[in-house]
Parts: structure tokens; C-alpha cells; sequence
């Protein structure tokens, strides 16, 4: 989402807790104010006070809870509670209290549909145009038009807002969408460069081999079959090439066991590999499940920074880490090989399969990271990491 879009989203949040900070703000003045009153007032209005403030938070902590007719119920309490206690309270500390009219009615507009909470609205302005008649011995428009208008424009903000909120969501639902599209379209483009740079080739050379030695056949049969042993040499090559780009699109150890079987299974085959660095794997942090397209995310990274390491850094020990924390996980590649200056690095870094610039882009469209320390002759030390966010409850204000 664009920055400027981001922070509307958290304007917005805030402004929906104003109401509720309105509603809390006045309850605890007119508790204050009893409590210095010490009349027998102060006994008959503070339980009912206490017991409206009570209702009003647990019912917003546990909306999803209160289920269809449940909200309905818990809204009329607060209604009951609140005109009785405008009522019995004296003018002087019933002009303050009926202000808590604004955040009951923009409670009221989490009713569903549109007949309830617009009726709600009205048995609200019905409820405050009384209490004002008799705070005022009669009716006042100065006294009566403010708060009115009040509730009235207060609702009217706050079903703009979430209009508004409904429309980033909706924009930023697109805007994943896109994202997903354009990463599908870069995948497809890599896959058609390599099976181009590879494949493609490889195979275009096998084909002339094999027309020369069909040449050759008869005349020069010793050349003949030189050309289809280099043929044959050339195509188990070419098999294990295939075999690669499968693997990256299907990796089967990590639908099968998750990204830490992964992790250690390609790193064991690194290790094996002959004239390769040592590699170790570890796990560092409680586990948390890790969703597919980020798994995948990551250990295509690894075994690009692996194979960074075996075949330019000269690496003799590379050093695997799988961390768990604060609601993201990473890989952290560190090697001792010959290192680099990164920032020198990444503007040649292009077109070479999965260099860090890839990783980046890939990482970028996850929302992750990726940082490589490195100094000539000191190692270099990558991380990779992504976000994993537990999914908020729905209906969560």
C-alpha cells in the first residue's frame, strides 16, 4: 500500500477510538463530581454509572460474541442506563452527561443493516431532546440545537470513515492482486530466460552434433561416434538442468515437510557436493508455521546465497540459520569465503539467474528483506527475512 494510503488507514483507526474516549472521559467526571457532591445521590446514580461504563467496554471487547440478538440487547441496556441516570441526575451534572449521546449513536451504527442503527439514531436524538427540555425547564433551541447537530455530523463522519475504510481495503486487496500478477509474470520471464540460457541452447547444440556425425556416418565413422558421445555426455547435462528447474518450481520437501526439512535437505546437498564448503544448518526460536509462497521465498534465496558461496566466495564453511521471532522468520547465510563490498556489487548484479537484486524483487513482493553484510577478505553475512502475521479476528474494531 502507498505510504500516503497507509497513513490514512491509521488516521482513520485512531479516529474511531475518539467516541469511545468521549464516552469514558465523561464517566469518570461525573463519578468525580459525585464523589465530591457525598450527597445520597452519589449511593443511588454511582452503580448504575459504573455498571454503563462496565457494559459499554465489554461489550465492544466482546462484540463478535454477542452474537445477532445479543447487540440489539446489549445497545438497549446502555440506552436504559443512560436515560435513567440523565434523569435522576441534577441539571448541573445532567448538562455534561448527555453528551455521551455522540459515541452510543456511532456505537449504534455497528447494528446491521440500515433500518436499525437509523432508528437507534432517532431514539438517541429522542432521548437527548428530552433530557434537555427538562434540564432547560422547556424547550431551548440554543440549548437543544448544539448537541443535536452534534450526534447528527458525528454520524455522518463516522460513516464516511468507513466508507473510506472500506475502500483502502478494497484498494489494497487490488493492489495484492497486482502484485501477485506482476510476481506470476516476472516467475514465467525467469523460467523462459533459464530455459533459454539452458535448455534451449544446450539442445539447439546436441542437434548439430548429431547432424554432423549423420554426415560423418559413413565417411569418418571414428568422428561420428565421438560426436554422439559428446551428444549423449551432453544430454544427462541437459537432464539434471531439467531436473533443477522442476525442482525449483516444485520443491517436494517443502510441501511435504516445511521449510526446516527443506533447509537442512538442500543443505546436505550442498554439503556433498564435491569440492564444496562445509555447510551447517540450525534453528534458532520457537517454530511458527510459515505459509507456501514465503517458504518457497526463502529457500529459493538460500540456494542462490549457497551457490553465491560455492562457486564465487570460495567458501570453506557456510553457516545455515532458520530464526523464529517477532512475528517473522529468516534465513541468515554467513561464509567465510572472500567476501565483497555489496554496495560495489549490486549494480552488476543482473540477469545472472538469482542474483541479490532478484532476491530482493522477490523478497520485496512478500514484504520481506534482505541485507548482506561482506568486506573484501572478511565473509560475507546475508539474511532474508519475511513477515508472518497472525490473521486479526474478524470483527475486531
Amino acid at each position: 500500500m502507498p505510504p500516503f494510503r497507509s497513513a490514512l488507514c491509521r488516521l482513520c483507526s485512531s479516529a474511531r477510538d475518539v467516541p469511545h474516549l468521549v464516552f469514558l472521559t465523561v464517566v469518570v467526571g461525573t463519578l468525580v463530581r459525585l464523589f465530591t457532591v457525598h450527597t445520597w445521590l452519589c449511593w443511588t446514580v454511582a452503580p448504575p454509572i459504573v455498571v454503563l461504563a462496565l457494559a459499554y467496554v465489554g461489550g465492544l471487547m466482546r462484540w463478535d460474541r454477542l452474537g445477532t440478538w445479543g447487540r440489539p440487547a446489549w445497545l438497549a441496556l446502555l440506552l436504559l442506563l443512560w436515560g435513567w441516570i440523565c434523569w435522576v441526575l441534577p441539571p448541573g451534572l445532567a448538562t455534561g452527561y448527555v453528551w455521551l449521546a455522540v459515541p452510543l449513536a456511532v456505537v449504534a451504527q455497528r447494528m446491521p443493516g440500515r433500518r436499525m442503527p437509523l432508528a437507534v439514531l432517532c431514539v438517541t436524538t429522542g432521548l437527548l431532546v428530552v433530557t434537555l427540555i427538562r434540564i432547560g425547564g422547556g424547550f431551548d433551541v440554543e440549548l437543544v440545537a448544539p448537541p443535536i447537530a452534534a450526534i447528527w455530523a458525528t454520524v455522518a463522519l463516522h460513516r464516511t470513515q468507513d466508507r473510506l475504510m472500506r475502500e483502502l481495503i478494497a484498494t489494497r486487496g487490488e493492489l495484492a492482486l497486482q502484485q501477485r500478477a506482476a510476481g506470476r509474470l516476472s516467475e514465467r520471464a525467469r523460467l523462459a530466460r533459464d530455459l533459454h540460457d539452458t535448455l534451449a541452447q544446450e539442445i539447439a547444440g546436441s542437434r548439430m552434433l548429431l547432424q554432423a556425425a549423420e554426415r560423418d556416418w559413413e565417411r569418418r565413422p571414428d568422428a561420428a561416434r565421438r560426436q554422439v558421445r559428446a551428444v549423449v555426455d551432453a544430454l544427462g547435462t541437459h537432464l539434471a538442468e531439467t531436473r533443477d528447474v522442476i525442482h525449483d518450481l516444485t520443491p517436494p520437501c517443502l510441501e511435504r515437510d516445511g521449510l526446516e526439512t527443506a533447509l537442512h535437505e538442500l543443505c546436505a546437498r550442498t554439503d556433498a557436493a564435491p569440492g564444496g564448503p562445509a555447510v551447517s544448518v540450525s534453528t534458532q526460536g520457537e517454530f511458527c508455521p510459515v505459509p507456501a509462497d514465503q517458504a518457497v521465498a526463502l529457500l529459493r534465496v538460500t540456494r542462490a546465497l549457497l551457490a553465491n558461496a560455492c562457486e564465487h566466495a570460495r567458501a570453506t564453511q557456510v553457516r545455515v540459520t532458520l530464526q523464529h521471532a517477532d512475528g517473522a522468520v529468516a534465513v541468515e547465510v554467513c561464509d567465510d569465503g572472500t567476501g565483497f563490498d555489496p554496495v560495489a556489487a549490486l549494480p552488476k548484479e543482473k540477469g545472472r539467474g538469482f542474483g541479490l537484486a532478484a532476491a530482493r524483487d522477490r523478497l520485496a513482493e512478500l514484504e520481506g528483506t534482505l541485507t548482506v553484510d561482506g568486506a573484501p577478505g572478511r565473509g560475507t553475512r546475508a539474511r532474508a527475512t519475511v513477515p508472518v502475521r497472525p490473521q486479526a479476528p474478524a470483527g475486531t474494531a
